[in-house]
């Protein structure tokens, strides 16, 4: 009598779905599929689905994801940053002021904007690194310095809390057409913002799915003592990825000053919680070790979706926050039964 041997479970292969299932941006891409499907059965406009109203929602999602990308990879390391909103408000009053009051060269004034946020973000990386504070404390601790200083050095300096005339500086068409100009599609205009959102997106998934670096930073988050045994260089990873974020804001931080010709002292105060609600909405997990840039690219285009949706469909848009926050729960709640699921499914 011949006995069949089971199969060990280590090698067992899985299906496809529950392969699909495993990716952490699944429950947002069914959530922005059906966010989708809902904005443009009640779009009163008939727009929304079409190309003017396609233009609407990526420009509304386009800088909240360029900055999700870096939060999330920044989470699945394990950390946060609570200052990546108001450095967009930083670095473009910097670069406002420099220009107003030094008739500075505007890329010259750029690049000694991006200078400073990276400072911020190395700043902010090695306090948490060499302290072993949380980086909720660190980073929250950041904005508020940032916050306070915007306001009173904008006033000093300028003598009101704007910065304007970025439109006069030397070099502005160039810049202006690269950060903040459009391009067409048929015949709408879509902001370059789209473009540095999508490039950014790709190089972030190669760096997660095909470097070394990318395996880093899953590890780093995953369990960050066993990592640093098997050798992974942790804290100078952490470091390099608050930088990053940092450099993402002031992206952002840029294309704004250009695109509106100067800033507000407050503005950028309050993206980073879009920032990492789509971050978390695309499936990254707050605890660390999981996630996506493309998950976090779809988080940013449900909100962008919702802004501009729930005008369209003639909804009273004081409920949008509201709205959003609905989503946050119901898309890591989605997301940690799929989890779940996928993890203990075999076939």
């Amino acid at each position: 009598m011949s006995t069949t041997p089971a199969t060990d479970e280590r090698v067992r292969k899985a299906s496809l779905l529950t392969r699909a299932l495993r990716r952490t941006e699944v429950g947002s891409l069914l959530g922005a599929i059906a966010i989708f499907i809902l904005f443009s059965a009640t779009d009163t406009t008939g727009n929304f689905g079409q190309l003017p109203g396609i233009a609407g929602w990526t420009d509304i999602a386009a800088p909240i994801g360029i900055v999700a990308i870096a939060v999330a990879l920044l989470m699945i390391a394990g950390e946060f940053d609570l200052s990546s909103g108001v450095i967009v408000g930083t670095t473009g009053l910097i670069i406002g002021m420099l220009v107003q009051e030094f008739n500075m060269n505007i890329w010259l004034a750029i690049l000694l904007a991006m200078i400073f946020a990276a400072g911020i973000g190395l700043m902010n990386g090695y306090l948490v690194v060499k302290t072993k504070l949380p980086s909720f404390i660190i980073t929250l601790a950041t904005f508020f310095v940032l916050k306070g200083a915007n306001m009173a050095f904008t006033m000093i300096v300028t003598g009101s809390v704007r910065v304007t005339g970025t439109d006069k500086a030397p070099g502005f068409k160039s810049a202006f057409d690269l950060f903040s100009g459009t391009f067409k599609i048929g015949t709408e205009s879509f902001q370059n913002s789209l473009l540095w959102w999508v490039g950014l997106a790709i190089v972030a998934t190669v760096v997660l799915t095909r470097t070394k670096f990318g395996n880093w930073i899953f590890a780093a988050g995953g369990d960050a003592n066993a990592a640093r045994n098997a050798g992974v260089p942790v804290a100078r990873t952490k470091i390099s990825l608050f930088v990053l974020t940092s450099l993402a804001g002031a992206l952002v931080g840029t294309i704004d000053v250009l695109r509106l010709q100067g800033m507000q002292a407050g503005q950028g105060v309050g993206q980073e919680f879009y920032y990492i609600i789509a971050a978390a909405v695309g499936g990254t997990l707050l605890t660390g070790g999981a996630g996506s840039a493309i998950g976090a690219s779809i988080g940013a285009i449900i909100m962008g979706m919702a802004y501009i949706g729930i005008p369209f469909s003639l909804w009273n848009s004081d409920w949008t926050s509201t709205f959003l926050g609905i989503i946050l729960f119901s898309a890591v709640m989605i997301n940690t039964y799929i989890g779940r699921k996928a993890a203990g499914g075999k076939r």
